[in-house]
């Protein structure tokens, strides 16, 4: 702990990262040691879920603390849909009560969190990196200056891997090779202004000055994998398992997925192919984590090992073929809302395992609590902390997740629960998975008529939930689902008020 019980924060983001491709989550084809160390000397937590699987509504989130239906910038500005696209004038934010503490805050890498106002508008130091849908922004002034300074190669790349629209176009591009070394990429130059803006802020912290918050967004692994030749052949793709819900045959299934399939062009491309892309999105992961491995390098050599506490996560998963699909997109898989989470605080357990249902929602609350400040502005956040000590808290046996929509509006909510996931679809098909006898989630069970109990009480527990919060999804809920027992008037028709009052009317 810092003098005054505030500790210093480093935050270590990813975008579009799947859990399963850690060492510590059980691969054992991965090359992440820095990754496995961190797990191995902090808190793994096995059930880790991010508020919803798209990467601004999510930002946002971990920034105020709020759900997205709350804070209401439910899509990415560049597939805009008609949502609002920045925070609200006077909306909380962790990096603001952080700032207004005493906090130096800096943030290097992904911003992608709004659209008019930049990380630095809400009290982030670093170069303006806004975000970009697709990849690094390797035009960005300061990388172009970093490529300058060190007399390192431009960005050129070739191997182009994409496959054939529906339309009959070039299909999205998923992978390429990188013509530069590792020094050059735009993971090196990331982790590189992180070690300098930390060497600043030890110096601060060494005096006596201010605490810290540090945070290092990669834009990675998010496809297209575009990598040098040492991570781009890293892993033989005849070493690659495939995803087994591969199998998926969308039957029984909300016919958007077979349209996202479509759009990601899945079926267009050899399974050669797919092997190649699971092998380079493992080999960019693997560069992730040396580029890690400087910064916390850098940590330890300025003695700041014991007085800041270390996270680890993402913004949401990635399918990397996982249901024949690629990306994200309307289908509440684990593939993309199950992620890694890691957590080191002073003087916590090391190679704890946790499974409580827990959130990136949670970090705002966290952040907070270890700087010596309430965390209740963040009022859709828990603190992780009594987890991280190893304390044994009450918590809640359930999760909830929503989403809205990415290339169009699609509004989706799930309650995932320690066997099964009920995921609300209310233009089509609804789904159940049972997850103990089908972790890959092929057989949607919903309609099952043995299946009734279990979906009947997952539904009141959603709509309970959602009604908690104000999550006005409720409101289609109770009036097309049996939900139980209402203490509302679902038609909100003003008419027939005694209806609901269990009086007889003429």
């Amino acid at each position: 702990m810092t003098p005054g019980g505030r500790t210093n924060v480093l935050f270590l983001m990813t975008d579009q990262h799947r859990a399963d491709t850690l060492g510590a989550y059980g691969n054992a084809l991965a090359r992440t040691p820095v990754l496995d160390a961190l797990a191995a000397t902090g808190t793994r937590f096995d059930r880790w879920y991010t508020p919803t699987a798209i990467c601004t509504p999510a930002r946002a989130s971990l920034l105020t603390g709020q759900a997205p239906f709350r804070h209401r910038v439910l899509a990415n500005h560049e597939r805009n849909v008609g949502y609002l696209e920045d925070l609200a004038p006077g909306t909380f934010t962790f990096v603001e009560a952080l700032r207004g503490a005493g906090y130096n805050t800096g943030l290097l890498g992904k911003w992608h969190a709004g659209t008019t106002r930049d990380a630095v508008a809400f009290g982030f130091e670093g170069p303006d990196l806004p975000g970009s849908a697709w990849h690094n922004p390797v035009e960005a002034p300061d990388y172009l200056a970093y490529l300058a300074e060190h007399d390192l190669p431009p960005y050129v790349i070739s191997d182009r891997v994409r496959g054939t629209l529906p339309n009959g176009g070039p299909g999205n591009l998923l992978a390429a090779r990188l013509h530069q070394p590792v020094e050059a990429t735009f993971e090196h130059y990331l982790a590189t202004r992180t070690i300098e803006l930390l060497e600043r802020y030890a110096d601060d912290f060494r005096s006596g000055a201010r605490p810290f918050f540090l945070q290092l967004n990669f834009f990675g692994p998010h496809l297209p994998y575009i990598l040098p030749d040492e991570y781009f052949d890293l892993v033989d793709p005849a070493d690659v398992e495939l995803p087994r819900s591969i199998a998926e045959t969308f039957a029984g299934k909300p016919p958007v997925q077979a349209n996202y399939s479509a759009h990601w062009t899945f079926d267009t491309m050899p399974i050669e192919t797919t092997r190649k892309l699971i092998a380079v999105y493992w080999g960019y992961v693997a560069l992730i984590d040396r580029e890690v491995g400087r910064v916390m390098d850098a940590l330890e050599r300025l003695g700041l090992v014991d007085t800041t506490a270390v996270f680890f996560t993402s913004d949401h998963g990635e399918f990397t073929g996982a249901h024949r699909l690629h990306d994200k997109g309307p289908a509440m898989y684990e593939d993309i809302y199950r992620t890694a989470g890691l957590l080191r605080v002073p003087g916590g357990p090391a190679g704890q395992v946790r499974t409580e249902f827990v959130s990136l929602l949670d970090c705002t609350a966290t952040i907070l609590e270890l700087a010596g400040m309430d965390p209740a502005p963040a009022v859709d956040s828990r603190s992780l902390l009594p987890l991280a000590r190893g304390e044994r808290p009450a918590w809640t046996e359930d999760i909830v997740c929503e989403f809205h929509g990415h290339h169009f509006p699609y509004p989706q909510r799930m309650l995932r629960t320690d066997r099964y996931k009920l995921v609300v679809n209310p233009d089509s098909t609804n789904e159940l998975y049972d997850l103990a006898t089908d972790p890959d989630e092929l057989s949607n069970v919903c309609a099952h008529p043995e299946m009734a109990p279990v979906r009947g009480a997952m539904m009141r527990r959603l709509y309970e939930v959602l009604r908690e919060r104000g999550d006005n999804f409720y409101h289609w809920m109770t009036t097309m689902y049996d939900v139980g027992e209402v203490d509302h008037d679902p038609t909100q028709s003003g008419l027939d008020e005694t209806t609901y009052a269990g009086e007889a009317t003429a």
